[in-house]
């Protein structure tokens, strides 16, 4: 047998050991119950079942408005200033603003507000401008709204869910493994290009109504169940755990972590492994999802706060003898240290 194929094999091995005991310890076991139970109270599920893109369109600027900083500080802004709806910008763009960045999503790209200078890259049509007097809290999600708006209104026919259900039928009412990974891209990828919007949390907001609003949408609930979310918590997880480096992927964070043998990839091959309806019968067989947040619960600081830069000092091997998973762990160290700079430390 070639040598390759005995190293991912023992590779495999190696991650397997460690993931099936994160999924133990930190597993989401609740995770399809809670998806839906918040969408159902948020409104999110009769959105879908109604085709209501106003709503769904409120439902995710909530969500993007979380990008880029943490939740408390968002969270006492929207609850001091409320936030931009469907209403606000559809009301806006009646009167036909002259700015030609508005004329339609083709049309929208390098507005450059900025809200603490008052500056755009059509100063003469700023004083009739709409997209500046949402009280948002930056420039930036102002432009998110309504570069939003126009996606969803020029490129989805102003019908969100149609555009979904669209999207995804051509695959079928029984995909393959392989394209399901083509029906994620078909959402993610237009979507993406909405300015302000980054793929994480993108990703994010879109698995979540695919699992929480696909009760009776079996294509929708099969293909959110198998989008990864790749974050510093669970790339330095495969990383410190030397699960990157048996299977020759070692990579810094960032979009490597989406490419061939990336940070998803190898989530994803790994899920395939392991039989979730071990930890909930209700869960598909493969869940990818599911084994992506099983490690960021393990290490986040709201999950069970054990892998990551405030437990471990990453300048050295971890010595955290408490972690369950040590005897399996490589310990890996994040940061490569000089020689010189490490006897400056000691």
């Amino acid at each position: 047998m070639p040598r390759a194929i005995i190293e991912s094999d023992a590779a495999m091995t190696h991650a397997l050991r460690l993931v099936r005991g994160v999924c133990q310890l930190a597993g989401p076991f609740a995770l399809i119950d809670d998806a839906q139970a918040s969408l159902q109270r948020e409104g999110v599920i009769a959105a879908v079942n109604w085709h209501d893109t106003a709503s769904l369109f409120d439902w995710l600027m909530n969500t993007l408005s979380y990008q880029g900083i943490s939740d408390r500080i968002a969270e006492q802004y929207l609850d001091q200033h409320g936030n931009i709806t469907w209403a606000d910008v559809e009301f806006a763009l009646t009167n036909k603003p002259s700015c030609p960045q508005l004329g339609g999503y083709w049309l929208f790209f390098d507005c450059k507000y900025q809200k603490w200078s008052g500056s755009c890259a059509e100063p003469d049509h700023m004083p009739a401008c709409p997209l500046p007097r949402h009280p948002l809290r930056n420039g930036r999600l102002n432009q998110t709204a309504y570069s939003l708006f126009l996606f969803i209104r020029d490129i989805a026919g102003g019908d969100l869910v149609q555009w979904i259900d669209d999207q995804l039928r051509e695959y079928g009412c029984q995909p393959t493994a392989d394209q399901i990974a083509a029906m994620r891209a078909s959402l993610v990828e237009p979507l993406r290009e909405i300015y302000g919007v980054s793929d994480k949390v993108i990703t994010m907001a879109v698995s979540s109504l695919l699992i929480g609003a696909g009760g009776r949408r079996r294509v929708w609930f099969e293909t959110g169940a198998r989008f990864v979310v790749i974050d510093t918590l669970v790339h330095n997880f495969l990383h410190r755990t030397g699960i990157l480096h048996r299977f020759n992927a070692d990579h810094a964070y960032g979009p490597a972590c989406y490419r061939l043998h990336g940070c998803a990839d190898l989530v994803e091959r790994i899920a395939d492994h392991i039989d979730a309806r071990s930890f909930n019968p209700r869960f598909p067989k493969t869940f990818p999802r599911f084994v992506q947040l099983a490690i960021w619960r393990y290490c986040s600081q709201g999950g069970l706060d054990i892998c990551n830069g405030n437990r471990i000092d990453d300048r050295v091997r971890c010595e955290n003898l408490h972690c369950q998973l040590y005897s399996s762990c490589d310990r890996v160290k994040l940061h490569k240290t000089s020689k010189n700079s490490m006897n400056s430390i000691l």
